[in-house]
């Protein structure tokens, strides 16, 4: 990916970003991109009212508390925080996190101090963390005395977060489905990133009849303020470490918490696309705002620029329309027009430079060109570097292993797992972080059992088959020897089995890591 996303940067610097600077795009839109946008981990927004598990669900995921974690009914979570990985676990102060060129809060200066105050970063050493970064927003309140009682512009600052995130979760709780005017005015922060929204009912181990009537309350109170003919995707869950009351509904429940990590479980795969996806958005939002900017100059005159200025920001909307008609550009593509009329009132609009019609010629050729060819320098999802062949050998132990492993998982608790993990990241690994075989044998010869075991062990835990273990199959290794040194199993297993535990630590492979 990283010859691609240094592709990406390129044609930003040199296509789209001149255009930005002369048009003074990022006061009228959102601040230009740096090379830590581009270079950034994917990021998940989580936003809610308070108490519907937001901070829980974090917690879910990672199996673990992080730096700064505080859960209760109240609103406990009061900042903007980033829960990022790192090898110390640690707060981060948010002034120093905005500071910080290699992380991609940079941009989150312009908001001031007010807002720099109630933010932070949170690091700890969960594989999870390695791969994605969770930002956790405070708690949606609820009237229009507690909005006022915030430093800080809300709906804004989840814009701008909700513009640099891979996936935008709104969670709400299934014992209150009230929307609050804050709510209301933060998903309404989001358009423009609707193919990033995922909407959970979380705590929804109820009864049957219950969860219907809540479920479709819940659906007609989405339509109302989305407005959308699209039907949002909604999934059902209860993201915490208690087994559910109500087994009528266990199977669906897991189903829907399946589908849920699986969609986020794709992100790091669908990170430079939905990169790509977003340049070329930035790209056509440039090139609507240049003509407009370079239509309403060209209007003006030797004298009456005050005048003229305050009558064309009056009907900016006709002046939309003019611009739309000419040029044949969709209406989807022009800004929200109060917002824009606003900032556009503090420039002197005949003081913006002369359109270079070079500058659209490049804006048109990164989007019908350069986009597509970069497409094409994308990995299938089953592609292999050349030097990855002979790392990625097969089962170690023996070139020509049968193999045997059933449609099961094996079960392994969230204390056990973690033991694994910082056990799995004292050794070399791939660049895709990943064990090779070679390196596996070496570890598993180390344990003492012997090398027919080891082969039938492989063989269970390589459970997709790429010669390589990552977190999870080598927890399955690890398991597995550890159950036939202390005698509890003579042999591996013929295939993996499912075991009768609580949701949250059932089929850990299916797990986010």
């Amino acid at each position: 990916m990283e010859p691609v996303m240094s592709a990406l940067k390129k044609l930003y610097k040199s296509k789209i970003l001149p255009v930005e600077k002369d048009f003074n795009f990022a006061e009228f839109h959102s601040p230009s991109l740096t090379d830590t946008d581009f270079d950034a981990k994917p990021m998940v927004l989580l936003v809610g009212q308070y108490s519907v598990g937001k901070t829980t669900f974090i917690r879910y995921l990672l199996e673990r508390d992080f730096p700064g974690v505080n859960i209760g009914p109240e609103p406990t979570t009061d900042k903007f925080m980033a829960i990022q990985w790192g090898r110390e676990e640690r707060i981060i102060p948010g002034n120093a996190l905005a500071a910080d060129a290699n992380k991609p809060f940079t941009a989150l200066t312009k908001f001031g101090m007010a807002f720099l105050n109630r933010f932070e970063g949170s690091t700890c050493p969960s594989p999870i963390l390695e791969k994605v970064t969770f930002i956790d927003t405070p708690g949606v309140l609820s009237g229009e005395k507690q909005m006022s009682g915030r430093t800080y512009n809300f709906p804004e600052i989840v814009a701008w977060f909700a513009e640099r995130c891979d996936r935008i979760l709104l969670l709400f709780d299934a014992h209150k489905l009230d929307i609050s005017d804050e709510f209301k005015l933060a998903i309404d922060a989001l358009k423009g990133n609707d193919d990033k929204v995922r909407v959970v009912l979380n705590k929804a181990d109820m009864e049957t009849q219950k969860l219907m009537r809540v479920y479709g309350a819940l659906m007609w109170s989405l339509g109302k303020i989305t407005q959308t003919p699209e039907v949002l995707r909604v999934y059902v869950g209860s993201f915490w470490d208690q087994k559910l009351r109500f087994p009528e509904n266990e199977q669906l429940i897991e189903a829907e918490m399946r589908d849920l990590l699986a969609d986020l479980r794709s992100l790091p795969r669908n990170s430079a696309i939905r990169k790509i996806n977003e340049t070329i958005k930035r790209a056509r939002m440039t090139k609507v705002h240049v003509l407009v900017i370079n239509h309403l100059r060209n209007q003006f005159g030797m004298f009456g620029k005050e005048s003229l200025q305050k009558k064309l920001l009056e009907n900016l909307l006709d002046e939309f329309k003019k611009v739309q008609k000419e040029f044949g550009l969709p209406a989807g593509d022009f800004p929200n027009v109060a917002k824009f009329r606003d900032t556009l009132a503090m420039f002197p609009i005949h003081k913006f430079p002369k359109l270079n019609k070079k500058q659209i010629a490049l804006l048109d050729e990164l989007t019908s060109k350069d986009i597509p060819h970069l497409m094409e320098l994308l990995p299938s999802s089953d592609s292999r570097s050349p030097n990855d062949t002979e790392a990625y050998a097969a089962n170690p132990f023996q070139e020509s292993a049968e193999k045997h492993l059933g449609d099961g998982a094996w079960v392994i608790d969230g204390t056990a797992k973690k033991n694994y993990d910082v056990e799995f990241y004292k050794w070399n690994l791939t660049a895709d972080g990943k064990m090779t075989g070679q390196v596996a044998k070496q570890m598993l010869l180390k344990t003492g059992v012997n090398t027919q075991l080891l082969r039938k062990i492989w063989d269970l835990s390589d459970i997709d088959k790429d010669g390589a273990l990552d977190t999870d199959e080598f927890a399955v290794a690890m398991y597995l020897v550890g159950k036939l040194k202390s005698g509890e199993l003579t042999e591996p297993p013929e295939q993996l089995q499912f075991n009768e535990v609580p949701p949250s630590k059932r089929n850990y492979d299916e797990r986010f890591a």
